[in-house]
């Protein structure tokens, strides 16, 4: 076991926006705060790396940005400087190394702790290739592969020590939620206002949901991040463009767009509201830790290859929700990612919609419970004769869902947190 401070280099390619980047800096700053390693990040788009990070400088090929020393991954990888090779390098999804630092850590006494860093999955798989080794095929290394995930015996999923309780903090002091609206340029909302934010791909079921928005009793402000999802929204609401200037009301309906921030307000913009949309991996796992419900729109595939693991991250997710608000959202999440045989709108929910109100005798009834910390939903607008649309439907169990999301915490902490769980195997492999 090395006595000083472990040293750590965590190679990462920009390849799906924002994803890849997000997950790696998060866990290159976890391992540096919370483990106290020393960590280089290298980052081949430092342009696109900026826009999560603000200070740093896309120009420039080495910087400190807080405890991480960010390097720019450029070809050629060296122009005559020594190699230095980490005790423990991470590759963040199979992003391939450097043939010259490859080289260079065979050559290494002893050879660092390599480790690829896949993607999440909820699938039951994972848990048999998690710290597997795949020995290299000519050099004397073996790379370990850890695999993120939601249930016991994987990685877990990244959650730094100070969370909690910042968290908790943000969400019972209602001047801090205020400020963050002022931040924003985003008029505070009401107290009867649902405030939702829509962070997604694009999507046909946009102007749906919209939609059901305008149309319903009360107030519903939507926060959508300037993306892909944007032109859907755009197309609703007859305006040219999506860009940060849009502020657009149409009936119940406010659209007010956000622009591009950084984690830690990203975080505080998931804790504020009432329910998050999100989409890909990084906003998946911090939608989960911000304890509001959410709905999750998965990177869509091929052949609907997407669609096991939407599944399989439901099974856990809705684990300890009562059997009514469970089938609701898993209807809900699959009429969202547009999944052949999903409830396909307000014609198609009108039946379910009817026959859980007349179970449970009131709209949620069977749902009571909510966490004194957690914020109710706006109730829907069911009535007799009132065709229940997939959000309305859906909010029939706002108590469930806020309170199952709260609860989910705990068992999300259970397993650990990804860097320590990462960095407790990269310890016992140094000696």
């Amino acid at each position: 076991m090395v006595n000083r401070p472990i040293a750590c280099d965590i190679f990462c390619t920009v390849i799906d926006n924002f994803g890849d980047i997000g997950v790696a800096w998060r866990l290159a700053r976890q391992l540096a705060h919370d483990h106290g390693w020393s960590v280089r990040l290298w980052v081949d788009d430092l342009h696109t790396f900026a826009k999560l990070a603000p200070s740093l400088n896309p120009g420039k090929r080495w910087q400190r940005l807080g405890e991480v020393v960010v390097e720019h991954w450029a070809a050629p990888f060296v122009d005559g400087d020594t190699l230095q090779i980490a005790d423990v390098v991470i590759e963040a999804f199979a992003c391939d190394l450097p043939p010259a630092y490859l080289a260079a850590m065979a050559d290494r006494d002893p050879v660092p702790v390599w480790i690829n860093l896949d993607y999440l999955s909820s699938e039951d798989w994972v848990a048999d290739f998690h710290l597997k080794p795949s020995p290299h095929p000519r050099l004397p290394l073996n790379k370990w592969f850890f695999f993120p995930g939601l249930g016991p015996h994987t990685g877990g999923v990244l959650i730094e020590s100070s969370l909690a309780s910042r968290r908790d903090t943000f969400q019972r002091d209602p001047v801090a939620r205020a400020a963050l609206f002022d931040a924003l340029g985003v008029g505070r909302p009401g107290d009867d206002t649902t405030v939702v934010s829509l962070f997604a791909y694009e999507n046909n079921v946009v102007g749906e949901l919209l939609a059901e928005w305008r149309d319903g009793h009360t107030p519903v402000l939507a926060l959508v991040p300037v993306g892909r999802v944007g032109p859907d929204v755009a197309r609703f609401l007859d305006i040219a463009a999506f860009d940060t200037s849009v502020d657009e009301t149409r009936g119940n309906l406010t659209v007010r767009a956000v622009p591009f921030v950084d984690h830690d307000t990203y975080d505080q913009i998931l804790w504020a509201c009432d329910l998050n949309f999100v989409r890909g991996e990084d906003s998946f796992v911090r939608a989960q830790l911000a304890a509001r419900p959410f709905v999750w729109h998965i990177y869509p595939q091929s052949d609907d290859a997407h669609l096991p693991k939407l599944d399989a991250a439901l099974e856990h997710y809705t684990v300890g929700l009562p059997t009514e608000a469970a089938h609701a959202l898993g209807q809900f999440w699959h009429h969202w990612n547009g999944s052949p045989g999903a409830s396909g709108g307000p014609e198609a929910e009108r039946d379910a919609g009817k026959h859980e109100v007349k179970e449970t005798g009131k709209a949620g009834g069977t749902d009571a419970g909510t966490h004194p910390d957690a914020t109710p939903l706006t109730p829907p607008n069911v009535g007799p004769g009132t065709p229940a649309g997939p959000w309305a439907s859906l909010m029939q169990h706002r108590d469930a869902l806020a309170h199952g999301a709260r609860e989910w915490i705990d068992e999300l902490a259970a397993h650990g947190g990804l860097a320590a769980n990462l960095a407790e195997f990269a310890e016992s492999r140094l000696k």
